[in-house]
């Protein structure tokens, strides 16, 4: 199945190519998104175990909400990453910390090798992410909260410019449509050039 959703984002980053944003269509991108969470890699992600129907559930319910996003990342047409946003206030992590004001969170999955492997890759891609975050005027500052245990990710986003927060335990979510469980996550925090959201 071929997904029919136009790109929200197109960023073009010198010297690496045309990096498009497009809305996750749960039943065209399911098989894709399936094959990259159950790879041992992605195991921070939470997902190893889920069959392909059950990530396609996982991201209609995504799908429907206002508050949370999901965005297939494509490099001049082939898909690369899967990019999640979220409003903090209406999510789990609000437990854990003070949400402020124009705070808004960000998970990030790279596909699998070959072109992950390239020198500065990763880093390309959070250009042209940070550059659709910031893009809603009303957006202060970026939260994420990789798995405490994934090293390589919390290092990656200090690189990028995030300032090191606290380790948390982001409570689990039992509810009909989605389970997710607990986690130890550690919050990492990114402010809009210019602005003093306050102290994470």
């Amino acid at each position: 199945m071929i997904s029919t959703r136009q790109p929200v984002h197109s960023h073009l980053v010198e010297g690496f190519g045309t990096v498009t944003i497009t809305p996750v269509d749960p039943a065209a991108d399911s098989a894709l998104i399936h094959s990259w969470v159950t790879e041992e890699r992605a195991r921070f992600w939470g997902m190893g175990e889920a069959s392909r129907e059950l990530v396609q559930e996982i991201y209609e319910d995504v799908d429907r909400r206002t508050t949370h996003h999901a965005f297939m990342i494509g490099r001049d047409g082939e898909p690369v990453a899967l990019f999640q946003t979220y409003d903090c206030a209406e999510d789990r992590v609000s437990e854990c910390y003070e949400v402020l004001p124009g705070d808004i969170g960000v998970h990030l999955l790279i596909g699998p090798a070959g072109a992950a492997a390239e020198h500065g890759f990763t880093s390309n891609l959070l250009v042209a992410f940070m550059a659709f975050v910031f893009a809603d005027p009303t957006v202060r500052r970026v939260i994420a909260e990789p798995d405490a245990r994934n090293t390589k990710a919390i290092a990656r986003l200090e690189r990028t410019g995030f300032a090191l927060g606290p380790e948390v335990e982001l409570p689990e979510i039992d509810l009909p449509e989605v389970f997710i469980p607990a986690k130890q996550a550690r919050l990492l925090f990114f402010s809009v050039p210019g602005s003093q959201p306050g102290t994470p």
